[in-house]
This record gives C-alpha cells, sequence and structure tokens, in this order.
C-alpha cells in the first residue's frame, strides 16, 4: 500500500517496503451496500416483524413506515445516521449507497468518520396513505416535488467527484415508481445524463405498487419506466422483486428482459423481505438473464453478512439446489459487482490501483476455525466480531468493534430514547389511532409488568 491505494498484490519478497506488517488475517475488499436508509433504519427493530398485513400483500410500507417516518425528527434521524454507520463499518461494509433527507449532515459524518458513501437526496411528488387500512391512496404535492428535485440537483451537483478523490459522491434518487410524475422523472434523466450521476429509484417492491401502476398506465412499473426512457445503465432499480412472471403477480410480460437489455442493475435486500415472506425469484434466474444484481441492507439489520447469507440460502430453497446462489456469486454481488455499477475500477477488490477500502478477519475465531476457504467461510458462518478491523482510504477505522470518531455508547441510550419516544407517540401518526401496542402486540405481552 502506498497512501489511500493498493500498490502490489504478491507474495513476500517481491517487492521492497518501508514497513511490513505481519498478519494472520484473512484480507477481503470491503462490501458495497447499494441500498441504504441510515437516516431511519436502526428504529425498526422490533415493529417491523410478525405482523399480519395481509390487507397491503405483507408490505411494511404502507401502515409502518409512514407512522415512523412521520414520528422522527432531524435530531433523531441524526441519532440514526452516526448509528448506522458504525454499523455498517462493525459489518464490513467500507462504501454504502445512501438515500434520505438530511444529506449535508450524512455526507459530514461519512467524511469525518471514514465511511465511503453515494448519497442521493431524496425526492418525489407525492406519497401513498391509507385512510382506513383497507386501500392505498396517494397525495400530491402542489409543485409536483419541484422544490426538493432542485435541492437533490443542488447537492448531486456539489458531489459529482469525478476525480474519486473524496469519499462522498452524489446520485439523484426520485423516492419510487409510484410516488414520482412523468415530468419530475423525466427531469432527473436530463439531470442524470448532464452530471453523469446515477439514478436509483424503488420499483417493483410491492405488490400494492406493481396493482397500482398497471391500473394507472396498463403497464408494469418497469414496463412504464421502459417506455418514458428511465431504463439505462445509469439507473439502479431498488428492490426489483414484484416482477412479470412471479407467483407474486401473476402477469405475463418479460421485466426482467427490459431490465438487463438496457443494461440496468438492480439492487436486492434479501433479508428485509425475507422475514416478510418475499424473495427474489430467483438471485440466479435474474443473472441468468444477464442481469446484474447487486446487494444492500435496506433497514435493520444493516449487515451485508446477512445480505448475502440470505441472498444465498433463499436462493438455495427457491432453486431447490444446494448449488445455486454460491458464495462466489452473492460476495460477488456485494463487492466487485457493485463497484462495476458505480463505475468504480478501484472499489470492490484488491489489486494494484485499487482503493485500500478492506476488511481484516479473525482466523482464530469460534465461526471462523477452521477455514479451508476464505469465501464460504465469511458468506456462510462469519460473524460481525469476527472482523479485527475496517480500512477505509487506506486508514484503520474501525478496530475490535471500535469506529474512531464515534461514541457509540451515547449513541445508543440516544437510540433507545429515540426509539422510545416514537413508540410513545405511535398513535399520532397511525391511521386508526392505535397504539404501538395495539397495532404491533409485543411478542408476551407488556414486558414493564
Amino acid at each position: 500500500m502506498t497512501g489511500n491505494e493498493v500498490t502490489h498484490v504478491g507474495r513476500p519478497g517481491e517487492i521492497q517496503s518501508d514497513r511490513v506488517v505481519e498478519t494472520n488475517n484473512i484480507i477481503a475488499p470491503g462490501f458495497i451496500s447499494m441500498h441504504t436508509h441510515m437516516h431511519e433504519s436502526p428504529v425498526d427493530k422490533g415493529i417491523a416483524e410478525d405482523i399480519d398485513k395481509r390487507q397491503f400483500w405483507s408490505t411494511n410500507l404502507i401502515e409502518i413506515l409512514p407512522p415512523r417516518s412521520e414520528a422522527l425528527t432531524r435530531n433523531d434521524r441524526e441519532v440514526c445516521t452516526r448509528v448506522s454507520i458504525a454499523e455498517h463499518l462493525r459489518t464490513g461494509t467500507t462504501t454504502v449507497m445512501q438515500m434520505g433527507p438530511d444529506s449535508d449532515y450524512t455526507a459530514k459524518e461519512c467524511d469525518r468518520v471514514g465511511l465511503r458513501a453515494y448519497i442521493g437526496e431524496s425526492y418525489r411528488s407525492g406519497s401513498w396513505y391509507t385512510s382506513n387500512g383497507k386501500t392505498v391512496d396517494y397525495s400530491w404535492l402542489d409543485d409536483d416535488g419541484q422544490e426538493d428535485f432542485e435541492r437533490a440537483v443542488d447537492f448531486a451537483s456539489r458531489h459529482v467527484n469525478t476525480d474519486r478523490s473524496r469519499l462522498v459522491t452524489g446520485f439523484l434518487n426520485p423516492s419510487q415508481v409510484d410516488t414520482c410524475s412523468e415530468d419530475l422523472l423525466r427531469q432527473t434523466e436530463l439531470v442524470s445524463a448532464k452530471l453523469g450521476v446515477l439514478i436509483q429509484i424503488h420499483a417493483a417492491q410491492s405488490y400494492s405498487e406493481f396493482y397500482e401502476m398497471t391500473r394507472r398506465h396498463g403497464k408494469t412499473p418497469i414496463e412504464w419506466l421502459n417506455s418514458i426512457g428511465l431504463l439505462n445503465d445509469r439507473m439502479i432499480i431498488g428492490h426489483g422483486l414484484f416482477v412479470t412472471g412471479s407467483s407474486w403477480t401473476n402477469f405475463p410480460g418479460d421485466d426482467v428482459g427490459l431490465i438487463s437489455a438496457a443494461g440496468t442493475s438492480v439492487a436486492y435486500n434479501p433479508w428485509v423481505f425475507a422475514r416478510n415472506g418475499i424473495a427474489m425469484e430467483t438471485f440466479d434466474a435474474y443473472r441468468s438473464r444477464g442481469t446484474r444484481v447487486l446487494l444492500g441492507t435496506d433497514t435493520t439489520t444493516q449487515s451485508m453478512l446477512h445480505s448475502m447469507r440470505w441472498a444465498s440460502i433463499i436462493t438455495k430453497v427457491l432453486e431447490k439446489r444446494s448449488d445455486a446462489g454460491l458464495a462466489a456469486d452473492v460476495f460477488n454481488a456485494a463487492t466487485v459487482e457493485a463497484a462495476n455499477t458505480l463505475r468504480r475500477d478501484d472499489l470492490g477488490r484488491i489489486e494494484a490501483g485499487a482503493k485500500a477500502d478492506l476488511t481484516f478477519w479473525r482466523t482464530d475465531s469460534h465461526f471462523m476455525t477452521p477455514t479451508r476457504d476464505p469465501i464460504r467461510s465469511i458468506v456462510y458462518y462469519a460473524e460481525a466480531e469476527d472482523i479485527e478491523a475496517t480500512m477505509v482510504d487506506g486508514k484503520i477505522v474501525m478496530r475490535d468493534g471500535e469506529v474512531k470518531g464515534l461514541d457509540t455508547a451515547q449513541d445508543l441510550r440516544d437510540l433507545q430514547k429515540t426509539a422510545e419516544e416514537m413508540w410513545s407517540g405511535w398513535q399520532n401518526h397511525d391511521w386508526a389511532g392505535r397504539t404501538i401496542d395495539q397495532h404491533i402486540q409485543p411478542v408476551y405481552g407488556d414486558y414493564n409488568m
């Protein structure tokens, strides 16, 4: 290594070095999470699991996420962001693709602590809601989301990062396909082409969205995006699960073929959807069509170890084959394939000229011993505690669970307080005025007796 770059990969003694560090660690590329919401994800624990969501086809989007998001203050979101930065670094992620508000704060903290980040300030034309727990309706902004779009363009313009010298790079995030107008999306594509920045949009993420888009346009979400010129190699589809030919939609067509032909990538978040009984059908099937499938952390737990492991296991179960969802394929999706979509030949790999974004894995722990095949050990067995250190841009930013520059103990205390305040005010944001315990009952009732 020299500075923030890898300069040579080979056997000891092949080159002269000013300093030699001997280690028994497995040294691997840092993970790249292609889908994060760091400003709110930590508070999802305990409110997103085991709930009857039949009316909305198992999604959390309609009844769970709106009251959660509405309850969070800016200070709450900043607490969540700091906790999320630590969580990603502790689980081996060195680059995130973050979508949400407060982008300047997120950029400042990522740069200060040392997490490489692609950040998109979210915007949309409106939002969904339910007023009766039965139907999904939409509320539209008078300006079609123009003010928020301009703020997002300003952020992206200030963080183009063409020379790759900074940790933070901007991109565009029109939030969801069903909450953005055609005009807003066409403006997004024009700015993306002009600045040369990426786009990520949530699409094909729920059956309610799929139904709404076919009702509006007579086209699936993917077909509609393709028809207005949004599918290309600068576009990333967040989720991309509810597509033609899947068991969820029972709808003919070739959405995956359209995605593949356009060179568009898909960011898959297997753990988050699997706990709601939803899965990509399948990781291998998409890839066999030529679609680049990447992995993200999305809500909670924000661990690419979870994402790789669940992507592999779910694919094996759905394909009914032990040689499906291979460790190599999910590891590549979490590293080099993600870097390729980001147009970064200096990330996601260890080779001369690559950035020194590295993870150092113990080989003497319960979960990593014995190690015969490092990649299989990491994908199927490793835990966060097996990561001795995480390096970003040539600097150690996490060692033995401690993230430099963050008071994680205080942040976790603040997170608990934030969550308790959110729970206590749940009825103020729920459509039916239910308390948190009425809406999402604890497993064994009241724990405070």
